[in-house]
């Protein structure tokens, strides 16, 4: 009879490989057709008009939307199901994203860049609220970092990818943006059909797991432990504006405000060192790829140890300075090293600071929080994406441009630290 740490190691391993791989390609796509516009803007700016304001807003009216229906989203999750809601997210971002081949103008940019917000709004945190479901809580962190490593990783091959098809300018009559758009876009849709075959409706129907391992599961997730958790008692309006989630908000935003809005402005910052958009290509793509194995490494390092607050609040103390080093730096090399850290950090906090949020909520109110921390922090990425594009437009250059985005960061590292205080002292949250 195998001893209980290899029993439970066993069951995580079967479950995370049915999961992980679809779920992780889902979100690689996500991010691949959130953020490959970044790329297209290198020739789409000019061909229909975009100045850097104009682009600035349309790019991140993604992040208004799906600020609005990523608790809709969740809701609907709930009771439909997660393959069936899976499933239609992936197929309408697919087709939406392709069709973004179609823009004619500012007005339909901003437009199509909205819709693909309310379809991709209900994906990413309806695959959190589903790790709840099927992964016990020393094993999220690291879940969740295997799941955002589609970030860093989309753009590691999203960047020569994109800057490749940019080169295909002139293939049958269209601009490569053109074909950046519709080759990059359809595979979601395929996949999204996918659904059904692959994502169990619950454990009792989970196959892949013998009867004594579906009962220990159970137990399992039954008996994961809520830190200092919120009062569960309390009505749903109420977790809206509760104070901890709107703090665990503030801290989601400090980071991920780092990284969506250099995804989309990054390679308009390198091209200014008048590089090819090749090249351009192979440098955007260096500090995501370092950021893949840095994330893993930091949640691995979280759940054996158990600690949350502090591996959120160094990386985004360490990325607040590099942020503010970018207004100093001259030259190329220097500009990369300083990005390079700031990405790294920004993405570092992603697993322990899901493992915290999940921690710190009880699961029965777990769904509308997870949809209403990630709906808000949308709202922050679109204020950093437009801002950018505002200092931009105002200066002629990027060289103040980071500074607003640096402290918002450090923000979040304070309430990083305020957060693991208050979970030190649990009865302060349950009265919450």
């Amino acid at each position: 009879m195998p001893d209980v740490a290899t029993f439970e190691g066993e069951v995580v391993r079967k479950v995370a490989w049915r999961l992980m791989p679809f779920l992780t390609l889902g979100y690689f796509l996500a991010s691949l057709d959130r953020v490959n516009v970044g790329f297209a803007a290198l020739q789409m700016n000019g061909d229909i008009g975009l100045s850097s304001q104009a682009f600035g807003f349309g790019a991140g009216l993604f992040f208004v939307a799906y600020c609005f229906f990523a608790v809709p989203g969740n809701l609907i999750m709930q009771r439909v199901g997660a393959r069936l809601w899976l499933s239609v997210t992936m197929i309408a971002w697919g087709v939406i994203s392709a069709a973004t081949a179609c823009v004619q103008g500012p007005t339909s940019f901003a437009v199509l860049r909205f819709l693909l917000g309310i379809a991709e709004a209900g994906f990413f945190p309806g695959v959190i609220y589903y790790f709840t479901l099927w992964f016990p809580a020393n094993h999220r962190s690291r879940m969740v970092a295997i799941l955002m490593m589609a970030l860093p990783v989309s753009s590691v091959v999203g960047s020569p990818v994109s800057a490749a098809l940019l080169l295909s300018d002139g293939f049958m009559g269209l601009r490569g943006w053109h074909w950046l758009f519709i080759i990059e876009g359809l595979p979601a849709a395929l996949i999204g059909l996918a659904c059904a075959l692959v994502l169990p409706r619950n454990i009792q129907s989970a196959g892949f797991l013998s009867p004594p391992q579906k009962a220990w599961l159970a137990d399992a997730l039954r008996e994961s432990p809520t830190k200092g958790a919120v009062n569960s008692e309390i009505p749903l309006w109420r977790v809206l504006i509760n104070k901890y989630v709107l703090v665990l908000t503030l801290i989601y935003i400090g980071g991920t405000s780092v990284t969506n809005a250099l995804s989309l402005w990054q390679p308009q910052i390198i091209k200014t060192y008048a590089l090819s958009t090749f090249h351009v290509g192979l440098l955007n793509s260096l500090p995501f790829a370092l950021a893949s194995l840095a994330m893993y490494l930091w949640a691995s390092h979280s759940d054996r140890t158990g600690e949350r607050p502090l591996h959120t609040a160094l990386p985004l103390a360490l990325a607040g300075v590099a942020l503010i080093c970018t207004t100093f730096v001259q030259g190329l090399a220097p500009m990369i090293g300083v990005l390079c850290v700031v990405i790294i950090c920004a993405s570092m906090i992603k697993g322990p600071f899901w493992a915290m949020a999940t921690e710190a909520l009880p699961s029965r109110l777990s769904a509308v929080a997870i949809g209403q921390i990630n709906a808000l922090n949308n709202l922050g990425v679109f204020g950093a994406t437009w801002v950018i594009g505002a200092i931009r437009g105002a200066t002629g250059s990027f060289t103040f441009a980071m500074l607003p985005i640096a402290a918002l960061t450090l923000s979040a590292c304070v309430a990083a630290l305020w957060m693991g205080h208050r979970q030190r002292r649990p009865q302060q949250l349950a009265k919450a």
